[in-house]
């Protein structure tokens, strides 16, 4: 596997366990609907976080949130309406990002709540 789909997985699985800590139930990990993958969907009260994870090795091409770009955001947004609508789901959706990225020998995560709107 390369080395950045090794990074991926690695920040996945640190974000899973960072939102478990944070009280948040795991339904669903890299589940796709067509072109699209969420890489989570956890539920915390009465809320459905769809959460994308970018993880980074480092700042120097920017903050890992700058790359969820509009398509994507159409994807998930698509995605969303379908794993809502197949489950006759009545919940707030909203959409995070998890911001990981490494400082020296440790990651550095960030939790965006809210983080970009559906249009």
């Amino acid at each position: 596997m390369a080395e950045h789909n090794e990074l991926g997985k690695l920040g996945e699985e640190m974000a899973v366990e960072f939102l478990q800590k944070d009280g948040y139930t795991i339904l669903q990990t890299n589940w796709t609907f067509q072109k699209a993958e969420i890489d989570i969907i956890a539920q915390k009260g009465n809320t459905l976080a769809i959460v994308e994870v970018k993880t980074r090795s480092s700042l120097e091409f920017g903050l890992p949130q700058d790359f969820v770009k509009p398509k994507k955001i159409q994807l998930l947004v698509k995605a969303v309406d379908a794993f809502v609508n197949e489950r006759n789901l009545d919940i707030e959706v909203r959409f995070d990002i998890i911001a990981i990225h490494k400082e020296g020998k440790s990651f550095v995560i960030e939790h965006l709540i809210d983080a970009f709107y559906h249009f």
